[in-house]
């Protein structure tokens, strides 16, 4: 599913127009500075958790060293903070076969 799929599919299910649809998700998920309320949060550094749903969160990775796959060659790879989520119970249940 994409987002033009998803906008249609909410849409569909709330009573919203397309247009605010897709203003709703772009509002959650958008990640250009200043905007979009998950990344916002993970800026800041606090998580984002949807009960049932998942947990948004970050992760710092530290620095360590890596092999240029090319030439072989050692290089240094720098500490980073990444984005992580973990399925809420609700989630996992659902999709569980």
């Amino acid at each position: 599913m994409n987002k033009t799929e998803l906008c249609a599919k909410l849409a569909k299910q709330s009573g919203l127009t397309k247009a605010q649809a897709n203003d709703v998700i772009n509002a959650l998920f958008d990640t250009e500075p200043g905007k979009g309320i998950i990344a916002a949060e993970l800026d800041a550094g606090r998580s984002v958790t949807i009960p049932g749903f998942g947990t948004f969160d970050t992760a710092k990775r530290n620095a360590r060293q890596g092999r240029n796959p090319q030439t072989g060659e050692t290089i240094q790879i720098a500490a980073r903070t990444v984005p992580t989520f973990k399925a809420g119970k609700g989630l996992k249940d659902r999709v569980r076969v």
